[in-house]
């Protein structure tokens, strides 16, 4: 039977609007047998881009058992002046309460299951951009983009996922679509589907991250995260277009992210 794993997550936008085995032993007399049992890998989220240190990016909800999201995104497009024209803006890049440098956007899932049965990672958005409880707020025509996803673990990459290669928009309310899928015998240990990455990254990847600053050229800061300075993430975007009415206040939707074991 395949499972299903949900995971709901609200998060929003200020536009100010400024988830056995036998080996037989050769012998002249009997056989040897080994069995594999699954061992639950401890829930832990290790850093995207250095897969080998545990990293605290703050609280996340999560899922449980031997598959299972370890952390999701939580995509913020910071505060904004209003505008006619049809914009872009970029979410901000991940940080974290230690002293790892802030990194692209991403997901981890932890497979513990000894079957390598494989598995999928899906998004959805269940909603348009809006006000809460202000239905003629609604963003109509926006979109999320998720772009530059690459995978990474400790485990050998030729065990890797595969990816959606183009860029992944998210045009559709209800729709759902694919982020990455590992068939049987790929995708277990940890492993994180980052988008975009920081120029430490170890994979010659072209940073996507970009320190934000004011007015002024003073860094912004996040009170969240010890004050460290926060950077934009160009892989994660969000449009509205000029079309789209808006009026200032705090926009919010739901993405659903769904992991399932393949049948």
């Amino acid at each position: 039977m395949k499972k299903i794993l949900t995971f709901t997550f609200c998060f929003s936008i200020l536009l100010l609007l400024i988830p056995d085995t036998k080996v037989q032993a050769q012998s002249a007399t009997n056989e040897g047998t080994i069995g594999f049992d699954a061992s639950l890998i401890p829930p832990q989220v290790v850093d995207p881009e250095k897969p080998v240190k545990p990293v605290d990016p703050g609280p996340s909800p999560s899922t449980e058992g031997f598959l299972r999201i370890d952390f999701v995104p939580r995509l913020d497009f910071g505060r904004n002046r209003i505008s006619k024209e049809d914009q872009f803006y970029q979410a901000r890049a991940q940080l974290f309460h230690d002293n790892t440098g802030a990194r692209g956007n991403f997901v981890q899932v932890t497979d513990s299951r000894s079957t390598g049965a494989g598995w999928t990672l899906q998004v959805r958005q269940e909603t348009n951009f809006m006000i809460p409880n202000n239905e003629a707020s609604e963003l109509k025509g926006s979109y999320i983009s998720l772009d530059k996803s690459w995978t990474n673990s400790s485990m050998d990459k030729k065990y890797a996922p595969s990816l959606v290669n183009d860029v992944i928009k998210i045009d559709k309310i209800q729709t759902t679509y694919d982020l990455a899928k590992a068939d049987k015998g790929r995708g277990q240990g940890i492993w994180s589907v980052e988008f975009g990455a920081s120029a430490e990254n170890e994979n010659d990847l072209e940073s996507t991250l970009a320190p934000l600053v004011d007015e002024t050229g003073q860094p912004i800061l996040d009170p969240n995260f010890e004050n460290k300075q926060m950077y934009e993430n160009n892989a994660v975007t969000f449009f509205v277009p000029g079309s789209s009415d808006r009026e200032p206040g705090k926009y919010q939707t739901v993405l659903t992210w769904i992991l399932s074991e393949l049948p």
